[in-house]
């Protein structure tokens, strides 16, 4: 069996079954009008995992046997499937004659992958970009050391080489993730103050207290608001005690932005106050 992603670009030209969920009342893994196509060696997508999608595709099984055009699923997602999420979800199953019969009319949620600008392409830099296979940003390493980037050629990994990277950061996109770790205070300093003047969803510095203290002060001495200031994050990574590993920093820094990406609605309403 193989698991793959699901989009309009599957080609499947057997037979294949659907599963749409319909309605989800209380605690559940899932959401109304998410989609999982079942073929008899193949699932594309998910419902959200567990054993409830386990019972559905046991169930598409049966239908893709049995020629069963359409079922309906109303199921609690309690102690009787293995689960304890307290809701209920009500699924959709129906045979179709190839994935664009299944498909059809179907408006897939687009993954749209915001942008994480990362400048610095030291140790630091370089453990970064190595653990960001299949997370759902769009990368850009930034160095004005064309060695540091000749370092590595990772996949899906956008390379700039900028003598001087404070400069192209008003061409970049506004609303996106900035992390700082550069060999230089000063290029550091000098990035801030241009990432500072756009819009952006994070910005994380590398650096001790003793160095976000320095550069508060500085920043706000340059004119920026200090509520704008005090948004920067440094140190920068969730808390992993005094660990000076490159890789546990980089997990402690890609957990943090994680954690941003996925909770931008609730933050952005005030919901969640303190998150370290």
């Amino acid at each position: 069996m193989y698991l793959k992603k699901l989009s309009h670009n599957i080609n499947i030209n057997n037979e294949i079954v659907k599963g749409k969920i319909l309605d989800v009342k209380g605690s559940s893994p899932n959401n109304i009008d998410d989609i999982i196509l079942i073929s008899q060696d193949t699932i594309f997508g998910t419902i959200g995992g567990g054993n409830l999608e386990y019972l559905v595709i046991d169930e598409a099984k049966k239908i893709l046997d049995k020629k069963v055009k359409n079922k309906i699923l109303s199921i609690p997602l309690g102690p009787g499937i293995g689960q304890c999420c307290g809701g209920y979800v009500q699924i959709e199953l129906s045979l179709h004659k190839n994935s664009k019969d299944a498909l059809k009319n179907e408006s897939l949620k687009k993954n749209i992958k915001p942008n994480l600008y990362i400048f610095g392409s030291g140790h630091i830099g370089q453990a970064i970009i190595s653990k960001l296979e299949n997370i759902n940003f769009n990368t850009f390493i930034i160095d004005s050391r064309e060695d540091y980037l000749n370092m590595t050629n990772i996949k899906d990994i956008n390379y700039l080489l900028s003598k001087k990277p404070w400069e192209i950061v008003s061409k970049l996109d506004d609303n996106s993730y900035f992390i700082v770790l550069t060999h230089s205070h000063d290029f550091d300093f000098k990035i801030l103050n241009a990432v500072l003047k756009k819009n952006n969803t994070f910005v994380g510095l590398i650096g001790s207290v003793t160095k976000k203290k320095r550069f508060y002060k500085r920043l706000i001495n340059n004119g920026h608001n200090k509520s704008i200031v005090e948004k920067i994050e440094c140190p920068i990574g969730i808390d992993i005690g005094n660990s000076k590993d490159p890789n546990e920093i980089a997990f402690s820094i890609i957990t943090r932005i994680l954690f941003i990406k996925n909770n931008m609605k609730y933050l952005s309403n005030n919901k969640v106050k303190e998150v370290i």
